[in-house]
């Protein structure tokens, strides 16, 4: 739900609306100008009628002259269809875009997640704050999705305003040439009174009208949670993956109760309540107001031609005019209430859109060595995620020696993956320093530091698109290069088998022709990815944790040449794979507490590595 925030106003709603306009115009553009092309003209064809029938009614009460009603009908037939054609189109044209704009919407999330500094995006708070904005704009329908269709109606309104007054100015400049009391009509002072007293009753009924709406979007609100109770638990029915779970354990049981329970729009719900108090008052007034403006006009009207002031053709067009115009003033507050609301949702989206990158880029191009010669020192390092109150990392030197493989080995939480976020720089860290080559790394410029390392997280990412496009990380690739990383990553056996090779699509989101592939596949392409970049850093975080251990033993038997020359580090709980590292670092509460060969530190009885060797070492006796 929407959190608690002042009401902007109504210049400081169209300021922010404007802004994510404008915003969607760069992801989508030619929305907004087709949408006001379509709307205006729209506006514009609607009076266009009521002129032409009101010329064709006078002509033929009038001197009703044949030549005249034939040029006045082709020019509103041509007219028309002119008009109509060019509304078509561009109403065509909008929906097109329209259809496309969710999408192009999501473009804008999409880009300031990937632009956003990894700290932020690591955050509780950044996920919650996205989660609320998707909330609003499923629950309610606010947010930047409501910006085309808020400003459509406001366009569509001001033209067809303005469009009604153009052809009502007459109806009060128009003289009344019958003697009699109707001659007061003619007094400045009797029309202006008329006007305001017009303006007064549409003006009430919009502002009733405009009440009514920011009601009823509190009252979407009050729904907002018994839509996302319904949306999770509604979902249950099409789950593939817990349809065996929902089975055994009679499951729907707990969904059906959730559901009924928070029906918001059932019979004595939030919104029925709401619906039959003070929004369906409102909307009764708004209304009344309405159809009293319209029986006002009509008086008006009807005795200034009972006066002479204008021809019957000239009532229709008054009366046409002017019912048509106080509908769009009564949509129009409509639209600036919803306009106003949307402001307080489009805040809330703003909030994350502004979160600042606050991780320096860098200058510095790093050097480009074909030997691998690169030198890492961490020096005196602590670390604390942001809220934290304990040291994920507590003064941590250690300096990586070229071309070396270490492990690195510790309980959970104990700062293994923190030290990898460090090396890689996706943290920086509040105190001490990491140097490349005797430089502190947030001098160097920040992409060509990141190039420096192939990683391969427990929680890679594949895409359903080409083996070889996935590995390569693009559409375009060395194959040759490609085949070779999966082939020292075990694949190769499984390539053999693919029909199309490299062109195989992982997984079955967009097409048949896709193959699901196993945890253990995946975590070879992802480390045939890592292989495939040939950084001078080799970073893999628990590389072995989805494999049998046919594969693991056979990843570690070739590790000497999947390495290379590149310096290598291990993050694994399985210390067999130690034995192949040139040293182990042994981490417990975000320190570095032993570090060696695995020989010396399992001789180290007193030591932690011993004793989580120790703990596992009936897995690693060899066989008889």
């Amino acid at each position: 739900m929407r959190e608690k925030q002042k009401k902007p106003s109504l210049i400081e709603a169209i300021s922010i609306n404007l802004k994510a306009s404008k915003e969607i115009s760069r992801v989508c553009p030619g929305l907004f100008s087709s949408l006001a092309a379509a709307n205006a003209l729209e506006a514009v064809n609607n009076y266009l009628f009521i002129f032409i029938t009101a010329r064709l009614l006078n002509e033929l009460v009038g001197q009703c002259r044949v030549g005249k009603l034939i040029q006045w009908a082709v020019f509103g037939a041509i007219a028309a269809l002119i008009v109509e054609l060019i509304v078509r189109y561009f109403h065509r044209r909008s929906q097109l875009l329209e259809e496309v704009s969710g999408e192009a919407i999501e473009r804008l999330y999409m880009e300031k997640l990937f632009s956003m500094d990894f700290a932020d995006v690591d955050k509780h708070s950044t996920h919650d704050l996205l989660a609320q904005i998707r909330q609003n704009e499923r629950s309610v329908g606010f947010g930047f999705g409501a910006v085309p269709g808020i400003l459509s109606d406001i366009i569509y309104s001001l033209t067809s305003v303005l469009s009604g007054i153009g052809l009502t100015v007459s109806l009060f400049t128009s003289k009344v040439t019958a003697d009699g009391p109707l001659r007061l009509l003619n007094s400045p002072f009797i029309i202006l009174a008329a006007v305001l007293i017009l303006m007064g009753i549409s003006y009430l009924a919009g502002t009733l009208n405009k009440k009514a709406e920011s009601n009823w979007t509190h009252g979407k609100e009050l729904s907002a949670k018994s839509n996302r109770v319904r949306d999770t638990f509604v979902k249950l029915g099409r789950s593939v993956l817990g349809a065996a779970d929902i089975r055994l354990y009679r499951q729907e049981k707990i969904a059906l109760n959730h559901i009924r329970s928070e029906d918001a729009y059932g019979p004595g719900g939030a919104v029925d309540k709401l619906v039959l108090s003070n929004v369906g008052v409102l909307f009764g007034l708004s209304q009344g107001g309405q159809m009293l403006f319209t029986g006002g006009a009509y008086v008006l009207i009807c005795l200034k031609a009972l006066g002479g002031a204008f021809a019957i053709g000239s009532v229709t067009q008054y009366a046409g005019a002017l019912a048509l115009a106080n509908f769009t003033v009564f949509n129009l507050f409509g639209a600036a209430g919803r306009l106003t609301a949307n402001a307080s949702y489009l805040k809330t989206a703003n909030r994350f859109f502004e979160i600042p990158n606050l991780m320096v880029q860098g200058t510095i191009p790093t050097e480009k060595r074909n030997d691998r010669e690169y030198d890492v020192e961490f020096r005196d390092v602590s670390f604390k995620y942001p809220g934290a109150d304990t040291w994920a990392l507590r003064q941590l030197n250690v300096r990586f020696k070229v071309g070396a493989r270490y492990a690195v080995v510790g309980e959970n939480g104990s700062g293994k993956t923190t030290f990898i976020k460090l090396l890689c720089r996706l943290y920086d860290p509040q105190e001490g320093q990491i140097l490349l080559n005797g430089i502190d790394i947030k001098k160097y410029d920040y992409r060509e530091y990141m190039d420096l390392f192939s990683v391969v997280f427990q929680d890679f990412q594949l895409f359903s698109q080409p083996l070889g496009a996935n590995v390569a990380g693009s559409a375009d690739y060395d194959a040759g290069r490609v085949k070779t990383a999966l082939e020292e990553a075990g694949f190769g056996e499984r390539l053999k088998e693919l029909p199309q090779g490299l062109d195989t699509c992982l997984y079955r989101d967009f097409g048949d022709d896709g193959i699901n592939i196993s945890g253990g596949e995946a975590q070879k392409i992802a480390i045939a990815r890592a292989l495939y970049k040939n950084a001078p850093f080799l970073i893999l975080d628990e590389p072995t944790a989805a494999l049998d251990p046919i594969a693991e033993a056979d990843i570690y038997a070739h590790l000497g040449g999947i390495v290379g020359d590149r310096t290598a580090i291990f993050i694994s709980h399985r210390l067999s794979s130690c034995r192949f590292c040139d040293e182990i670092l042994v981490f417990d509460a975000g320190r570095i507490v032993q570090r060696g060969s695995h020989e010396a530190l399992v001789s180290d009885k007193n030591g932690r590595y011993s004793a989580f060797w120790q703990a596992q070492a009936q897995y690693y006796k060899e066989d008889r």
